[in-house]
């Protein structure tokens, strides 16, 4: 039941989102959210905002990114390089990517904090394509119709432009549709295997003046949401390693960079994190995902 409940959380946190900015729309929002500071991430130029309905969610991550966009640009335009980012999320236990060159595909498994077998593992098929590739504006979408436990119309987006000689202006973005039978099993999950956690939107104040944060469901996407864009940076830091230490470089980092934020994104020690997701890489690359 818990296994259940809580792939339906993450799929939750992967569904489809609004429709990408134009660069200069892009970096008027970055202006904007820079000059009112809402959503900051505490000292940094990151800013996060989510909302949520009675059957969407979505979350949106604007920022600067420490590379320069030509070489962001040409780390993030093939489908495979998406698998080393995603399997750095502590639920995403294998990322293959496949498909055809016109059609490319990234098969994921979702699990829980613990390595489980294939067959355990939540699977779906995410269609992966380049939407912009241009000198000013790069803009990569994976998406799909359905997914499992009722979630649809789900979809993650990543942007960015060109900002300063050595920074890049991003928006990355997720969202998705649920029906009923999604919402009950994200409620319960809430309020047992996720109770207690929180997001990063500071939505009042305690009896003590005390910021209250985001829980629930709005919780959970920006938790998710936070973890991706860490997942971006953590594997173009890496980059500038040796191939054969780019792995390993790029979890240390994500996971360093999680522990900035212990309320809202410690879940696991460093030593176990490390260890499991270097098997889960080997895993990805020498075993075929199950069939249908």
């Amino acid at each position: 039941m818990r296994a259940f409940l809580w792939a339906v959380a993450w799929w939750a946190c992967v569904a489809g989102v609004a429709h990408a900015e134009p660069a200069s729309a892009l970096r008027a929002r970055f202006d904007a959210l820079r000059q009112q500071g809402a959503g900051a991430l505490f000292d940094r130029p990151v800013f996060l905002q989510s909302t949520e309905t009675d059957d969407h969610a979505q979350g949106d991550v604007h920022g600067l990114i420490d590379h320069p966009y030509a070489k962001l640009r040409k780390a993030l335009l093939q489908a495979d390089r998406w698998c080393a980012i995603l399997i750095l999320h502590l639920n995403v236990q294998y990322c293959r990517a496949g498909g055809s060159a016109d059609a490319p595909v990234l098969d994921v498994g979702v699990g829980r904090k613990f390595d489980q077998p294939l067959r355990d593992l939540y699977w779906m098929k995410l269609g992966w394509r380049v939407e912009a590739a241009a000198d000013d504006r790069l803009q990569v979408v994976m998406q799909a119709a359905e997914g499992p436990f009722g979630t649809k119309d789900f979809r993650i987006e990543f942007e960015a432009v060109p900002f300063e000689a050595d920074r890049t202006l991003f928006h990355l973005a997720y969202g998705y549709g649920y029906g009923a039978a999604a919402r009950w099993a994200l409620n319960v999950y809430l309020a047992t295997v996720g109770r207690g956690k929180l997001g990063f939107s500071v939505v009042g104040q305690d009896d003590a003046g005390r910021p209250v944060r985001a829980g629930g469901l709005r919780g959970l996407l920006e938790r998710n949401t936070v973890r991706y864009q860490l997942a971006i940076e953590a594997y173009l830091d890496a980059l500038a390693q040796p191939p054969a230490q780019q792995q390993r470089v790029s979890l240390e980092g994500w996971f360093d960079a999680t522990e900035r934020y212990p309320l809202q994104l410690h879940e696991i020690e460093r030593s176990a994190y490390i260890e499991m997701k270097l098997a889960e890489v080997q895993r990805s690359a020498n075993a075929a995902p199950p069939g249908p």
